[in-house]
């Protein structure tokens, strides 16, 4: 659900009535809506989907960013939008479902339209087919959310999805392996999710929902009183409990190597592809892109165990505790200087 207070936050203005917030990974603003446009805004949903999700705001001027709120005709065709046409098209256009909100919301007398992007599950969302009148969307590719731009993902961004992927893959295996062993092969049954029911030794069993279950009322047998207008549901077969998934967390390891850069290193690597940045423009996009939240690109380096619970507890940062950062960070901020150049 979209939080209206959040979006008024991203409209937040300074004293000279620009925008205190500027576009990022999850940010973007646009001044009307056009349904003409459809192609180009779709090209931003695969984006912000291939990423981390994001916002799409309508009712901001670009240079400067300065709120102008929608026009009426602009206003009355967002207004219009079929979320099941959004989603037809979106699912013809795409390789994976992309899901989507939107709102409109009134802030300083103006009207604004939100479109709320989630991330999604099955990544990469790759585009199927050409798509409008300049081809926006073109068959075969694949979009990512740099910084405060869409554009064609590059080598790492895809690799590392790929690579979530196929992770992802394996550990539904290996632990499906390893609740197979626990109870053995002959205590163990196949679960289909899409028919709700367990196959074993060719013998079916239905799984209800824990909550449908507790509201389910059991009778014996040669027990049954009918009453007019109750609901019924029949079982043929036995019940039989089954007992809840044991949660397995996996534990990274050998932080270091994954994340081999200390702040300081990172800066270093940066001046030496773009000679004439400085100090803090490197923190600027580090901090604008949520770079230092995103174990993606980058993780606290806690300085003991006990540092470690107590953010997982209290989710406050101890002071002084490190970042260190994949060379995909190094990467990152770079093209986003680049392009900001």
């Amino acid at each position: 659900m979209i939080d209206e207070n959040y979006i008024k936050e991203l409209l937040r203005t300074n004293a000279s009535g620009n925008l205190h917030h500027r576009e990022g990974q999850e940010l973007e603003f646009k001044e009307q809506f056009n349904l003409a446009g459809l192609a180009d805004y779709f090209r931003d949903f695969s984006a912000f989907a291939n990423n981390k999700g994001g916002y799409l705001i309508f009712g901001v001027t670009d240079t400067p960013r300065k709120l102008s709120g929608l026009n009426e005709h602009s206003f009355q065709q967002f207004e219009k939008i079929d979320p099941e046409k959004i989603t037809g098209f979106l699912l013809d256009i795409f390789s994976s479902q992309i899901t989507w909100e939107q709102i409109s919301i009134e802030f300083k007398d103006m009207n604004f339209g939100v479109f709320k992007i989630y991330q999604s599950t099955t990544r990469p969302v790759i585009a199927k087919k050409d798509e409008g009148k300049d081809q926006n969307v073109k068959n075969g590719e694949i979009y990512y959310r740099y910084g405060g731009r869409t554009q064609k993902i590059q080598y790492s961004e895809l690799e590392s999805i790929i690579n979530q992927r196929i992770e992802h893959n394996n550990s539904q295996w290996i632990d499906l392996m390893s609740k197979i062993g626990k109870v053995g092969p002959n205590n163990a049954a196949i679960l289909d999710t899409e028919k709700s029911i367990i196959e074993k030794d060719n013998a079916k069993i239905l799984v209800l929902d824990e909550v449908l279950a507790k509201k389910i009322k059991f009778i014996k047998e040669g027990d049954f009183t009918e009453k007019k207008g109750a609901t019924a549901l029949k079982l043929v077969g036995d019940i039989v409990p089954i007992d809840k998934v044991e949660v397995i967390k996996r534990v990274k390891e050998n932080l270091i190597k994954e994340y081999p850069f200390t702040a300081m290193e990172v800066i270093d690597e940066v001046k030496k592809r773009l000679p004439l940045c400085k100090q803090n423009d490197i923190y600027r996009v580090i901090s604008e892109n949520g770079i230092k939240d995103d174990l993606e690109y980058s993780a606290y380096n806690f300085r003991s165990k006990k540092h470690e619970e107590k953010f997982k507890t209290t989710g406050r940062l101890p002071s002084g505790t490190p970042n260190i950062y994949k060379l995909k960070a190094i990467e990152l901020v770079t093209n986003i200087l680049m392009n900001e150049r």
